[in-house]
C-alpha cells in the first residue's frame, strides 16, 4: 500500500491525485464549488438568452443574407440533428463543473462571457441570416420550435459553433489533466462534430457561419486557458 494511502477497517483512501482513478476524479472535481457552479451556469445562460434574443429582434439595419457554398449542397437537412443541436447547452456547462478553484471558474466564465458579448457585437452591428431553405417540417415539432424561436438570424460567425469549440478544447484538457482514457478525448470530440455538423443539418446556419465560429471558438480557447493556466491549481489544467 502507498504511505500516503491509509487504511481503516480494510478500505483504502487514496489521497494522491495521481493515484487516484480517472471517474474518481471527476466526483472529487464536480464536489467543488457545487451550488456556485450550477446557480452560476443557469444565470449565465439566463442572461445570455436575453441578450441574444435582444439583438435578435432590434438589429440596427436589415439583416445581410450568408451566401452558400458547395458544402451546404452536400450537407442534407436531417431532423434528427435536432438533438445534437440543443445538446451544445449540456455540453457547454461541462467544463465548469469540472473546475476546481474559484479563480479559475472566474476566469472561464469571463472568457466564455467576452466570447458571447464579441459574438452579440458583431450580430448588432453586422445582422445576418440564413437563406430561407423551403423546409418540410411536418411531424418535427422540435425542428418547428427552434426555426419559429430562432429565425435563423445572428448567423455569422455561428456562435453555436463558437461555444462547441471553446468547450471542446477546455474539456480535452481537463481530460488530459484528469488522466482520462482516449476514448473520453474520442468521445469529447466526436460531440463536438456532431454539433458543427448539426448547425448546418437543422439548417441554422451556413457553412461561413460555422467557419467564423470555428476561427472565433479556438482563438479564445487558446487564449482563455493560457490566461487560466495563471491561476490554476497544479493539475486542475
Amino acid at each position: 500500500m502507498a504511505p500516503n494511502a491509509p487504511s481503516i477497517s480494510g478500505t483504502t483512501f487514496v489521497n494522491d491525485p495521481a493515484e487516484r482513478p480517472w471517474y474518481g476524479e471527476i466526483a472529487r472535481r464536480m464536489g467543488q464549488h457545487t451550488i456556485l457552479k450550477a446557480v452560476g451556469t443557469m444565470v449565465f445562460m439566463g442572461l445570455f438568452f436575453w441578450g441574444y434574443f435582444v439583438v435578435l429582434r432590434n438589429p440596427i439595419r436589415p439583416p445581410a443574407t450568408v451566401p452558400l457554398t458547395v458544402v451546404d449542397e452536400w450537407v442534407q437537412f436531417t431532423p434528427a440533428a435536432f438533438v445534437p443541436y440543443v445538446s451544445l447547452w449540456v455540453y457547454v456547462s461541462l467544463p465548469p463543473a469540472f473546475l476546481m478553484s474559484l479563480p479559475t471558474l472566474l476566469r472561464f466564465a469571463g472568457w466564455i462571457g467576452a466570447l458571447c458579448l464579441g459574438c452579440l457585437a458583431v450580430f448588432w452591428i453586422f445582422p445576418t441570416q440564413v437563406p430561407a431553405f423551403p423546409l418540410d417540417l411536418d411531424g418535427h415539432a422540435g425542428m418547428e420550435l427552434l426555426r419559429g424561436v430562432d429565425a435563423s438570424g445572428n448567423a455569422c460567425p455561428s456562435l453555436h459553433v463558437a461555444s462547441a469549440v471553446f468547450a471542446a478544447m477546455w474539456l480535452d484538457r481537463l481530460a488530459r489533466a484528469m488522466r482520462g482514457p482516449g476514448w473520453v478525448r474520442w468521445a469529447n470530440g466526436l460531440e463536438c462534430g456532431l454539433i458543427l455538423w448539426s448547425t448546418l443539418a437543422t439548417r441554422q446556419h451556413a457553412f461561413l457561419d460555422l467557419a467564423a465560429g470555428f476561427l472565433v471558438g479556438a482563438l479564445f480557447g487558446w487564449w482563455s486557458l493560457r490566461h487560466a493556466a495563471e491561476v490554476a491549481r497544479p493539475g486542475e489544467l
